[in-house]
């Protein structure tokens, strides 16, 4: 198990008695705990991972706890971060969580980085912090994550979630372990992995995942018995079957191998959309490049020969929001139907956050169609930049 060298504090009686189920484990005692007092840990995303993760970092008695994230919350959050409270929705999910957090342990110190983590505060970020626990939830993210990390020789507890499977796992390239670069060099294709609002995530799941984080995080700071570093933990929440996997450090890895091609910080790492043909400001029906921005569609759509405007959502979706005048075809059932897609009419396609709209527009490409564009974001992207009235889930 690697040490993590933090600095001990010394805890009050008060806090003893707090703490006193984990002092009594011999593996941790008075002396282990004191060393968690004094760990210093920053956690990305305050959601589904970030919520279990962060509970019981607090209760735990992590002296210092880091929040990074810039988003707020929303109510179709509820449903697996539970952290954050339904008077919570609206606020900032640092502001929630320093809220919960304070009033299950006030002995801690918590600090919000309301900003989230960005390719321009990271690396000072992650320099103030001994362990980063990653609870994001789309690749780009994640990939600064590992970067950033490794640039600063912080380890990563990781852990990812998607629909009915999670995993987890540590990664410290600078105790010679792989880093998440070893696993995946590269950030999949823009709608060929879709994320948890596209293809939904078992709430629960997410409990269990992020107090196996918590559990990772905690043995780290102790140095107690074996982490998950050069391994990870595949759990299937259907079959409830757990798998280790043995991972090797990657020579080849384009990041901590012995010729690394990353080595420093580049925004073009990190970006995650389609190069498209057209400019942000302008965008043709004739000329259609293979996504658009919502306020590009709504100027195609109140053309004096508007496109068709196809919604590829489930039916459900479609009983939450819709923009007005839109043709229903699940992405679901579109392969059966795509004969009712006129060939000879502009087509601009929308779903839940633009990764099936744009599977469905390079689908109908693919067929010939010569006017097909998807809107990026979303339906989602549309309610924030288009109309903010419009109901969001």
């Amino acid at each position: 198990m690697p040490s993590a060298n933090l600095t001990a504090e010394v805890l009050s009686p008060e806090e003893l008695a707090r703490y006193s189920r984990h002092v009594i484990l011999p593996q941790v005692g008075q002396k282990g705990q004191e060393a968690l007092a004094g760990a210093r840990m920053l956690i990305v995303g305050m959601g589904g991972l970030g919520s279990p993760v962060a509970l019981y970092l607090a209760a735990g008695g992590v002296g210092t706890l880091g929040l990074a994230d810039f988003d707020a919350v929303e109510e179709h959050n509820l449903q697996r971060q539970i952290l954050h409270r339904t008077d919570a929705v609206g606020t900032a999910k640092t502001r929630s969580a320093r809220t919960q957090l304070h009033g299950l342990n006030p002995h801690i110190s918590i600090q919000d980085h309301t900003e989230g983590i960005t390719i321009e505060n990271v690396i000072a970020l992650f320099a103030d912090y001994d362990l980063i626990i990653d609870g994001s939830d789309n690749f780009p993210t994640r990939y600064l994550v590992n970067d950033a990390a490794f640039f600063t020789r912080k380890p990563v507890v990781f852990g990812s979630i998607f629909q009915f499977e999670g995993q987890v796992s540590v990664f410290d390239p600078a105790a010679e372990f792989p880093c998440y670069r070893c696993l995946f060099p590269e950030m999949p294709d823009p709608g060929s992995v879709p994320n948890c609002a596209e293809a939904g995530v078992f709430g629960a799941l997410c409990g269990v995942i992020g107090s196996i984080q918590a559990m990772e995080a905690i043995k780290y700071s102790i140095g107690i018995g074996e982490s998950l570093a050069g391994r990870i933990l595949v759990l299937d929440a259907l079959s409830m079957q757990f798998r280790t996997l043995n991972l090797k450090k990657d020579s080849n890895c384009p990041l901590c191998g012995s010729t690394p091609s990353i080595t420093h910080l580049d925004q073009g790492n990190y970006e995650f959309e389609c190069v498209t043909d057209g400019t942000e400001n302008e965008a043709s029906a004739s000329d259609l490049p293979l996504e658009v921005s919502p306020e590009q569609a709504k100027v195609l759509l109140g053309s004096t020969a508007p496109p068709l405007l196809l919604d590829v959502r489930e039916d459900f979706e479609v009983g939450i929001c819709r923009i007005e005048q839109s043709v229903h075809i699940p992405m679901s059932q579109f392969s059966d139907q795509a004969d009712r897609v006129p060939e000879d009419r502009p087509i601009v396609i929308y779903c839940h956050h633009g990764f099936r709209s744009l599977n469905v527009a390079q689908f109908l490409r693919d067929r010939g169609f010569q006017s097909v564009t998807s809107m990026r974001g979303g339906i989602d992207a549309w309610a924030r930049q288009v109309d903010p009235s419009m109901s969001r889930y």
